[in-house]
């Protein structure tokens, strides 16, 4: 039987589902088929909502978008299989993360919450589903969060140079991948796109800020960016993971004045988002010498340009360079943790989590 996996995954951003067919070997990943299926209008509008008023997301609000998102996923998979010419049974599972409604890992009583229906999906495709993947690590003490840096770390590791592996989505987070053996590390940054699209899409009515322009011809206000960067979030030791109950339009508000001019705000936030990613990496990861980037920040120009400016010698590169495409990462990520899953072999990293020990994550839902 060949050796197909199926990754699957919505951010932050809400847009869509990202998708992947791949074939792994002994270190690579070979993508057959991969793509992002943009969620109806109307279905992220609901899931915006949910998120921004969380006391007013009632039982049968999860339940319609948990089965509607399932619905998304499942025909992301038979839009995958049907480009790639391939049948449900070559394929010995898919790996999905969900879409993200609340992630909680600080609380008194901690938990985190992906929607999706994993037997809609499984049931509709005939395919084992391995979903939930977050719940086992928060249980043994971890933020659930982030999940990717083993990945990272068996496709992108080396033994010759210090690494970080940078994934700009809704939230960044870093791997840091030392060439000396030893654990790896990793934890999430900060915001990534969410505030740049959230304050783009109040004032221009558009999803995002296509290739960083519209912050590229804002000048950047030192003293909020100052206040900003003074957020309690950033200062905090890791483990540690963050969301969109967080860092959102509500914690925007607090601190920009009405005056400010729009624009300006844009370039702000792009710097932002670039200095605490460079600050992360010379306070934990001093030592690396390169940087390789992944995710839809990838593509903003403007943001990446201010990323360099801030980390001087480091050189930056796209994971592209390193033998996988940037807007497949993350999908390729959870077909490989399930392939974990089904082997039995624990998929989180307790140093990067915090929690207490490794285990195998994931709940299995049968396609047959």
């Amino acid at each position: 039987m060949p050796d197909y996996y199926i990754g699957l995954i919505s951010g932050t951003s809400m847009d869509g589902v990202d998708a992947a067919l791949v074939r792994f070997g002994e270190r690579s990943v070979d993508i057959l088929s991969a793509g992002t299926s943009p969620y109806p209008e109307a279905l992220r509008a609901k899931l915006i909502g949910a998120t921004q008023a969380p006391d007013a997301c009632t039982a049968d609000v999860i339940g319609t978008l948990d089965h509607w998102v399932g619905e998304c996923f499942r025909d992301a998979v038979l839009g995958l299989l049907k480009a790639a010419g391939v049948e449900p049974g070559s394929v010995h599972a898919i790996g999905s993360h969900g879409q993200t409604i609340r992630h909680r890992p600080d609380d008194e009583r901690p938990f985190t919450l992906q929607i999706g229906n994993a037997d809609v999906i499984a049931k509709g495709t005939g395919i084992d589903c391995i979903a939930d993947f977050r719940s086992a690590d928060l249980a043994l003490g971890g933020q659930g969060a982030p999940l990717a840096p083993p990945f990272h770390e068996w496709l992108f590791g080396s033994g010759d140079v210090d690494r970080c592996v940078l994934n700009i989505g809704g939230m960044a987070n870093l791997t840091v991948l030392p060439a000396a053996p030893g654990p790896v590390s990793g934890f999430d940054t900060g915001p990534g796109n969410t505030l740049l699209d959230a304050w783009i899409r109040r004032h221009r009515d558009v999803a995002f800020d296509d290739d960083g322009r519209w912050a590229a011809s804002g000048t950047t206000i030192p003293s909020l960016l100052d206040t900003m960067r003074a957020d309690p979030y950033f200062g905090k030791p890791p483990p540690k993971s963050t969301g969109f109950e967080y860092f959102n339009e509500a914690w925007l508000s607090r601190l920009v004045d009405d005056d400010a001019d729009c624009a300006d705000v844009q370039a702000t936030l792009a710097d932002l988002t670039a200095t605490t990613i460079a600050d992360a990496i010379r306070l934990h990861a001093p030592q690396t010498r390169e940087l390789l980037i992944c995710g839809g920040g990838v593509h903003n120009r403007d943001l990446v340009r201010r990323l360099g400016d801030g980390l001087g010698p480091i050189t930056l590169a796209s994971t592209a360079d390193f033998g996988l495409d940037p807007d497949h990462v993350e999908a390729a990520a959870f077909a490989w943790l399930a392939k974990r899953t089904l082997n039995g072999e624990p998929g989180n990293a307790p140093e990067v989590t915090g929690a207490s020990r490794k285990t195998v994550l994931g709940a299995i839902h049968r396609g047959r």
